[in-house]
């Protein structure tokens, strides 16, 4: 305790302190050196620093002795150099420590023995250590390295830009007046990485990406989203930052495989959860309307679980990788997807599905036992299971565009109201003796959970045109916080019959 407050209190007189109650200080120093006058292009030569360490070389029948040897794991007292932090002061890696095996070697990436190189036909190795000169061995491991004939030698660890990561790297290019939010984070889609550079980092944008890029081999692609977003489908713009110009990703979530161009849909990988959440909701005999869908996120998952599917997309581009994935991940029986304006979907989805129902749930898949079984018995002429009754009644809505999706929710008025078009009259009063959930996402600037509340049922109720009450089960899900003075929530409500009646 008293020497932490010295090193808390006077961070730069603990070396000198050190020097005092230690033999000698142990330091090793592995920081990148300072690039700080790179803005423009990445040099990676740069990063280069030679770090000497001692060694000792023994046969390689006693190596494993030498690294077990309760000589080598006594303690000792270190300071381990890496980073300077970024103001300059204390490294945060410097480490006052007692520590068992504390003459070996501890640097990440770097084996504690290796190859003897200058005696390659021998039968040696060098075994090394987090020293860097003999005196600084306590005297029982001097002692027991001369008792196993080890010779000791300085042995020279290159670290090149391969060595530091990508937070490493960043710490010494950008200014120090930048280094506190270094943007080393980003999300990955895929091969992926897009990233929300804030304005002071845009002149190293190039430089970032390029960092990013070379520390995450799975990436082929880094980009920055810009501020403007698609006035009609919503989605980012962006810029290329590093690697090849290819935007179409191949992305698994929940058991399912998405494919989609990345710079004409709407995706966003935080909402994962949110996807889950709902789908558990879901009973498998279900039917799904969602009309929102982008590329699936929802609607294939919910398909997977046995649900049938209305998915509907305004984007044609959304359209086009949505019916691509309900192919590829063999769903096709179950999800119908369409291309109108979400009002359209609401206002007649309804009809659409009772009027051509979807098959109807016969359980979870049989396996390949089950099958041979059920052809047995067939085959000596048992009647099969009965076929399940098609579904033709819609159980959730599914309203997932945050930013205006409320807005839409006045479609609903009179939804099965009776038709007055000539042809066939579909009793929907008689289908719907169950309201539909819906489940609508939504922004608020209300932090606090009453205030938000009483906002989102404000908004959401004057588009209903009526006051949601204990019967239309109203719940309210908090799904994250997209800026400081922001937050996204899903409300979820039985749809109130005298709006859909009305």
């Amino acid at each position: 305790m008293f020497l932490r407050s010295i090193v808390l209190r006077h961070p730069r007189s603990f070396y000198n302190f050190g020097a005092d109650i230690m033999h000698r200080n142990i330091t090793i120093d592995t920081s990148p050196p300072q690039a700080r006058w790179m803005k423009d292009t990445l040099d990676r030569s740069v990063f280069h620093r030679t770090v000497p360490v001692l060694a000792a070389r023994v046969s390689a029948a006693k190596t494993a002795s030498v690294l077990k040897a309760e000589a080598m794991q006594g303690s000792a007292h270190f300071l381990t150099v890496g980073i300077f932090n970024r103001k300059g002061s204390l490294p945060p890696f410097l480490t006052h420590t007692s520590c068992p095996r504390s003459f070996l070697i501890n640097l990440r990436r770097v084996p504690s023995v290796i190859a003897d190189t200058e005696h390659p036909r021998g039968d040696n190795k060098l075994v090394l250590f987090r020293v860097q000169q003999e005196a600084d061995l306590s005297t029982d491991a001097r002692s027991y390295l001369t008792s196993q004939s080890a010779a000791l030698t300085t042995h020279n660890i290159e670290l090149t830009y391969d060595y530091w990561t990508a937070d490493d790297i960043l710490n010494v290019i950008l200014p120090e007046e930048l280094l506190d939010g270094s943007p080393s984070g980003f999300s990955a889609t895929g091969h992926l990485a897009h990233m929300n550079l804030n304005n002071e980092y845009l002149p190293y944008k190039h430089i970032i990406g390029q960092v990013i890029l070379d520390k995450n081999k799975r990436l082929r692609t880094v980009v920055n989203k810009l501020d403007s977003i698609d006035t009609q489908f919503r989605f980012f713009k962006m810029e290329l930052l590093a690697g090849e110009p290819d935007y179409v990703v191949e992305h698994n979530e929940s058991d399912c495989r998405f494919k989609f161009d990345f710079s004409r849909v709407y995706w966003n990988s935080r909402l994962h959860t949110e996807h889950a959440r709902l789908v558990n909701m879901f009973q498998p005999d279900e039917l799904v309307a969602d009309v929102f869908a982008g590329v699936g996120p929802f609607a294939l998952p919910a398909a997977k679980k046995g649900c049938a599917v209305l998915a509907n997309d305004l984007n044609p581009e959304s359209y086009k990788y949505l019916d691509v994935n309900i192919r590829d991940n063999n769903v096709s029986d179950r999800v119908r997807a369409s291309c109108v304006d979400g009002r359209e979907f609401i206002r007649h989805a309804p009809r659409w599905i009772a009027a051509d129902p979807l098959p109807g749930y016969s359980g979870p898949p049989l396996s390949q036992s089950q099958r041979r079984a059920q052809s047995r018995q067939q085959s000596r002429g048992f009647p099969l299971p009965p076929r399940p009754s098609p579904r033709k009644r819609i159980s959730h809505f599914v309203m997932n565009l945050p930013d205006s999706a409320i807005t839409f929710l006045d479609a609903f008025r009179g939804i099965f109201a009776p038709s007055s078009g000539s042809g066939s009259v579909i009793d929907l009063q008689t289908l719907y003796d169950v309201m539909p959930m819906v489940h609508c996402h939504c922004f608020t600037r209300e932090l606090e959970r009453d205030a938000a509340e009483r906002d989102i049922r404000q908004r959401v109720e004057e588009q209903l045109g009526c006051v949601l009450s204990a019967e239309n089960e109203v719940g309210l899900h908090l799904v994250r916080s997209v800026a400081p003075n922001k937050d996204m929530y899903c409300i979820s409500f039985r749809l109130p019959r005298t709006t859909a009646f009305g």
